[in-house]
Parts: C-alpha cells; structure tokens; sequence
C-alpha cells in the first residue's frame, strides 16, 4: 500500500498525468470522472461552490408584509418543488440591506420569504410568508401552484432577525434555523426534531460570539456552532460575506439533502472545522452523527436514501457502485473525488450515486 505522502503526490501530479492516460486508452475506456454531487431533492447540485451564484434566474415580488425572492422559471432543472427560507432583518434595517444574500438564496433554487419589518424578533412576519406561501401552492393558476416545498422549510435572519428566526423554527411547518448574529436567548422551546446551526463574527461587539454560542450550549437538538474569523456584526449586510457559503450549504444540506452541503458541517472531519476562514467551530453529537436533511420536494434527482459508510478497498467500491475506475486509479461516485489506486483501503460515506472519502467509518 502506499504511503500518504505518495498518495499525495499522485494527488498532486494527476492533472499531469490524466490526459496523458486518457489519449493512451482513447477509444478504450469511455470514463469522464463526476464533479458534481447528486442530491436527494432533484435540484441541480453546485458541487461545493455554495458562495458562488447557483443556476436559476431570479424573480422578485412584494406582497404587504413579505417581499419574495424565488426561481424566476419555477419547477425547472429537476427541482420539482422548492424549498422554502424565511427572512428577518436585522434592528432599523430593510428587506433592501439584505438584497444581494437573498437574490443568492433564490438563484440556488429556494423561495425565500423575507418579512418587509425592521422589528422581526418575535418572527410572526416570517411566519405569514410561509402562510402566503402555502396558499398560493394551492391556488390553480399562480405561479407557486404546486412549486413550493412545504415539508421543508428553514428560517434565518440578522441580530434581531436572527432572534424571529429562532422564534419562527418553533412553528411546527418550520424544520431547521441558522441564525446570523442572533440576537436574544430565546432558543429554549426548539422542536426536538429541529436542527440549528448558530453562526457568530469573532469580533461582534453588537452580539457577543459568547452570547451567541450559549444559543448553541443551551439546546439538545442537533446543533453546531460557527464563529467567522475577523467579522464584525455587519458583515451580513449586503451578501453576507463569508457567511454567504457555508449558509447556502447548510440550507442545501438540510432542505435539500445535498452531501457536500453535510460535509461542512458533519461527519469526522467537517469542512469548517480547522478552516482559516473561521475562528471556532463546534457541532453537537447529534448534529455529527446527522446524515441527510429534508429533500422530499423535488423529483428525479440521484443519490437519496439513508447515508451509508464502507471500508474497502477500491476495486470493491468500483464493483459495488461506490466509486469508478479509469486503469489503476479510482474515484469516488459523484462527488469524483480521487482515491487512489484501485487496490487501496479507504472509506466511502453516502448513498445511491453520491459518495464521498472520509477519514474512517
């Protein structure tokens, strides 16, 4: 077996190598190696580019109390239905801040809801987008008729925002919040089947990051805590900054059931956990253990079912579907992340045609 360091020098040198072996077999192995992960809900995936714009255009409409950002072309590329974010502003802010961050929610296929309030701590505004939505879902003729997924729907917000968004979860239509900035400890009365994800700025001095990881300390659902190295309390203005990414993957996992959008956040080695970018990172046993989120929307999409994992060598997660080969090197099914050589042990985390490398099972 090979060393790691080895490993990683093949790692290293196969954007070298690999064309050179494709034109060596050309015409004898038809093999393009995936990037891009399926996910359980239809909706086209986006890899691991969460901070960059997803693939559908954006519509925006106002209605009295919510204004609504959505998939121009609803029920388009798979995503049979849409799932749903509901929207809070941050204290003396407007819907119109957070214009940029909710266009970007949108282009990666949710409805979002963003309550038109600058005093959305008690999260009832956010609430009655979900009602206004799911009326229209039922109306013949109306652009949402039959395209809103209401069996999955997440809630967020900024600093008072953040705290309706809390508030808003406690609603049994509402699945998973991931606060930003939240102001207010009002996390007590979460549903047990809830997720939470409570993300904090190092250097908020509006909203403490201590203040906010007690938000995360003081529940027993499954729940993580990330705090953004460096920012400040308004970096969620505008685009959200480096919140942008991880947000959209959280949502993406848990209303989508996207695995790359679970890697950032569960498993054995979590994508935010000894990143740079984020000074802390902490997720609850629940929360690690967690596989898929919702994703019951849409239809015809790969991968879904439960989340699996296999310690094997290659040759036998090419033979089981797992991964796929191109001569003596494998890749994982999917997500196309490269393992090794065929006759190497590693360990494969997923289901259906969605798998990726973790440390161990």
């Amino acid at each position: 077996m090979l060393s790691l360091f080895t490993k990683r020098r093949v790692r290293r040198l196969l954007p070298l190598l690999l064309p050179l072996l494709l034109l060596a077999v050309a015409g004898v192995v038809p093999f393009t190696p995936s990037t891009v992960a399926a996910q359980t809900n239809g909706c086209p995936s986006v890899g691991t580019n969460f901070a960059g714009t997803g693939p559908f255009a954006v519509t925006v409409q106002t209605a009295s109390v919510n204004t609504f950002y959505s998939p121009t072309n609803l029920g388009t590329s798979g995503c049979t239905r849409h799932p749903v974010i509901l929207w809070g502003n941050g204290t003396f802010t407007s819907v119109s801040i957070y214009d940029a961050l909710l266009r970007h929610l949108a282009s990666h296929g949710f409805i979002v809801a963003a309550a038109n309030t600058s005093n959305a701590g008690s999260g009832n505004e956010m609430l009655q987008g979900l009602t206004q939505l799911s009326q229209w879902n039922g109306q013949s003729g109306n652009r949402f008729f039959g395209r809103v997924d209401l069996a999955n729907v997440g809630s967020t917000g900024h600093s008072q925002g953040g705290g309706g968004a809390i508030n808003a979860a406690k609603n049994q239509g509402v699945k998973t919040t991931a606060p930003l900035e939240p102001w207010s400890g009002n996390q007590v009365g979460l549903q047990a089947t809830d997720t939470a994800m409570f993300f904090s700025g190092q250097n908020d001095t509006v909203v403490p990051a201590s203040s906010v990881r007690s938000r995360y300390t003081g529940v027993t659902i499954a729940a993580g805590y990330a705090e953004l190295a460096g920012a400040s309390h308004f970096v969620p203005v505008g685009n959200a900054g480096g919140f942008r990414g991880p947000l959209t993957g959280w949502f993406r996992w848990q209303l989508m059931g996207d695995a790359n959008g679970r890697a950032l956040f569960a498993g054995t080695n979590p994508g935010l956990r000894g990143n740079p970018a984020w000074s802390a990172y902490e997720a609850n046993a629940r929360l690690q253990s967690a596989d898929g989120g919702g994703g019951g929307g849409g239809g015809g999409g790969g991968g879904g079912g439960t989340e699996q994992c296999f310690t094997g060598a290659n040759s036998a997660h090419v033979t089981a579907g797992r991964a796929t080969s191109l001569l003596l090197f494998a890749f994982a099914g999917g997500s196309g992340a490269f393992l090794g050589f065929t006759w190497e042990t590693t360990s494969l985390r997923g289901s259906g045609t969605t798998w990726n490398e973790v440390a161990s099972c």
